[in-house]
Parts: C-alpha cells; sequence; structure tokens
C-alpha cells in the first residue's frame, strides 16, 4: 500500500517558549487568510492553533510541509517538529486525547480539534484522508474521557493558573482576584476559583455585558477597559485570558498601580497571545507568571493520572488500525477509477483517431451508434480489470500505464 501521505508540522509549549508560541498563534480572520493563502500548495490543510501549539496538518502537499510552516508562519530552527503517514496520525490522536498538552488529559484540546475542523470546512481545505482522520481523532477523544479516567479531575489550564495561585497564597478565600477576559477559559477560571471560597472577583472584559454576564454568576463585579487601573489597584492576583492581539495590561498602568498600594501584585498570564507586556515582570512589586510558569504545576497532576497513558495509548491503536482499514479501501476505489478513467480516455482517444480517418464519412447517427457500441466494450473490458485493481501492486501498475485525464 501506499504510504499515507499525511503530515504534521508545527511548534508547541515542548519545543517553544510562549514567546515564539505567540508569534505564529493565528486564529479568527488570520486563521481564514492562513487557509486561504495555503489552498493552492496543498490538496489537504488544517491549521490547530491553541495556547500551547500551532500545527499545520497537511496532505498530499505539492510544497514540502516544512516550507510551507516556514514561509507562511515562520523559521524557527530547532523548534519545528514534523511527522509523516501513520506516525502523523498517531501523534494527531495524542493531540486530540489531551496526551501531548501541557496539562496532559485537559478536555478543552478536544473542542479546539473540532474547532480547527470546522474552519478547514468553512475555507474547503479538507478532503477525505484529513477529513477522515480529524473525525476519527474527534472519536478517539471522547472514548479517552469516556473508557478511561485520563480526564479524571480537574485538568485544564485554567485550573493550572488558579492552583499555582494558590501555592503562592496558600487559602484563596478572602483573596481579591481580577479576571480579564471573558471567554471559556475565564469562565473555567472562575469556577475554580469559586470552588477555592475566592468570593471577591473583579471581571474585567472589552464587551461589558459579557463581563456583567459572568460577574453575576459567580457574584462579582463587571468592568469594561476603562476600569483597568482602578480593579488593577483592588486586586491581589490577576488572571488574564483575553482574546486580544495586543497586551491589554500594559508596564507603565501596573507601575501606576503598585506605586499607589502597599501590597504587591501578582499576575497570572494564560492568553495567547499574552495579554500581560513582559516588561511588567520588571516592575518592582509586581510578580508576573505565564503558561510556561505552569509546568510545575502540571507535573503534580499527571502522577494522579499517569497510570491511564498506557489505556489512552492502546486506544489510539485501535484507531489507527481502523484508520487504515479505511485507507485501504480508500487506496483501492481510487485505483478503480484511475483504472476506469484511463481504460475510457484511451478508447476515447482511440475513436477520436478513427472518426477523423477511416470513419470520417460517418453519420451523425452512425457516429453516435459507434460511441454507443464503443462504451459497452469498455465497461465489459473493464470489470476484470477492476477486480486485478483491487491488489494493491497490480492495481498501481495498471494506474501507471494507463493515460490519464
Amino acid at each position: 500500500m501506499r504510504e499515507l501521505d499525511v503530515w504534521v508540522v508545527g511548534l508547541s509549549h515542548k519545543t517553544a517558549p510562549v514567546g515564539v508560541r505567540e508569534c505564529v498563534a493565528v486564529s479568527g480572520e488570520r486563521l481564514a487568510v492562513l487557509l486561504e493563502r495555503l489552498k493552492p500548495m496543498a490538496a489537504e490543510v488544517v491549521v490547530l492553533s491553541t495556547c500551547n501549539r500551532t500545527e499545520l496538518y497537511v496532505a498530499s502537499s505539492r510544497v514540502a510541509p516544512l516550507q510551507l510552516f516556514r514561509e507562511h508562519l515562520g523559521d524557527f530552527p530547532d523548534r519545528l517538529y514534523a511527522y509523516r503517514g501513520v506516525a502523523a496520525l498517531r501523534y494527531l490522536f495524542r493531540v486530540s486525547t489531551g496526551l501531548e498538552s501541557l496539562v496532559v488529559g485537559e478536555a478543552q484540546i478536544l473542542g479546539q480539534v473540532k474547532e480547527a475542523l470546522e474552519a478547514a470546512r468553512a475555507a474547503r481545505t479538507t478532503g477525505p484522508l484529513l477529513e477522515q482522520a480529524f473525525q476519527a481523532a474527534i472519536a478517539v477523544g471522547k472514548r479517552a474521557r469516556s473508557e478511561t479516567r485520563i480526564g479524571a479531575g480537574a485538568v485544564s489550564v485554567a485550573y493550572a493558573a488558579v492552583d499555582l495561585a494558590r501555592s503562592v497564597f496558600g487559602d484563596l478565600a478572602g483573596r481579591r482576584v481580577l479576571v480579564v477576559g471573558a471567554g471559556e477559559m475565564a469562565e473555567l477560571v472562575l469556577e475554580h476559583l469559586a470552588a477555592r471560597g475566592v468570593r471577591e472577583i473583579d471581571v474585567l472584559n472589552r464587551t461589558r455585558a459579557r463581563a456583567e454576564q459572568l460577574a453575576a454568576r459567580f457574584g462579582g463585579r463587571a468592568h469594561g477597559m476603562e476600569d483597568l487601573e482602578t480593579a488593577l489597584e483592588r486586586a491581589d492576583i490577576v488572571i488574564t485570558s483575553a482574546a486580544a492581539p495586543h497586551y491589554v495590561v500594559q508596564a507603565r498602568r501596573v507601575r501606576a498601580v503598585v506605586s499607589r498600594r502597599d501590597a504587591p501584585l501578582f499576575l497570572i498570564d494564560i492568553g495567547m497571545p499574552r495579554n500581560v507586556e513582559p516588561e511588567v515582570g520588571r516592575v518592582e512589586g509586581a510578580y508576573l507568571y505565564n503558561l510556561d510558569d505552569l509546568q510545575a504545576v502540571v507535573k503534580r497532576t499527571l502522577e494522579a493520572r499517569r497510570e491511564e497513558l498506557p489505556r489512552v495509548e492502546a486506544l489510539i491503536e485501535e484507531e489507527i488500525a481502523d484508520y487504515l482499514e479505511w485507507y485501504a479501501g480508500h487506496r483501492s476505489r481510487e485505483r478503480i477509477r484511475a483504472v476506469r478513467q484511463g481504460l475510457e480516455a484511451l478508447a476515447a482517444d482511440e475513436l477520436a483517431s478513427l472518426l477523423r480517418g477511416k470513419l470520417k464519412d460517418l453519420t451523425p447517427e452512425e457516429v453516435a451508434a459507434v460511441r454507443r457500441l464503443v462504451h459497452r466494450v469498455v465497461r465489459k473490458a473493464t470489470h476484470p480489470l477492476i477486480q486485478l485493481a483491487k491488489d494493491p501492486e497490480v492495481g498501481l501498475r495498471l494506474e501507471q500505464a494507463l493515460p490519464q485525464r
């Protein structure tokens, strides 16, 4: 069987720090534009971009997949990885089950895999190989969560961020926390804060109405961006996860705030791109953490689920076997179609030559009758060859020998 021509090329928290990852993160309009640019260069493309990874999944590429990444997202020597064929398939399934996540077993990645597939469908950059691969990835991700305990307990970047705050402050009850952003990640942060007994909560968001919804749910206060400095002054801890293309919390603002207060300000930035200007980490009285600083917290959560890893890996191998069985049938259908089209092309060329030569005096009715006769003969002659084409080696030789249209 011909090698599965599927690739994954990318970088992640395992190979690149947050400062590199945010350079290649794409979403929304930028993602749509990128897919349009990649469309002429590969038969199928899906882009998966999250806070901890940006990856191109490519099938039947006319340009080397590594080169595609370098040209359209940037060249990062020693940061990029690339897998092909079954290795690429296995990697995708590990991603969807949470085995490649910063927080192993986290549930959010499965939704992100679905969103990546939907974006590619909208851009019309999917095809049979990646469509089937991503559907299988989603299926095995669901199985991992229902058939194993890989996702047992609170496992997410949001949980790790709150756990980091707890490791700094101890008991969080009585602490004032400002959450910047009002998306899914912010909502998870608020849930974990509430579970830790935090009652003094502020939610700040560009769209104030969404901030009000979340604040009301968790008994907090809502703010628009114009209230940033006031909200920072009230807070002991700031956790940011806003979807913004620029820094939401600038060093000059933090410098102004800490100069007016006695207690230090702790900021945990889990946004991608980052929400807090890195310079904040050098402001006296301010302590800044980002996604890379969650590693130590994450190691503790992994120990509880380590015994589940072999079970998830076994599910992945099952799903790979199912995909390869599908792929064998897919290739067989492709070969059959190629053989049929090749024979039809050969017959059409021969008939056209005859109609220009020895049969040039035929009437239109006679030409039509000859075309019908040739079509019937080709169909009958094709049948035994189609049976031969089901054998991979014979089918490939037939496919290569016959003319293509």
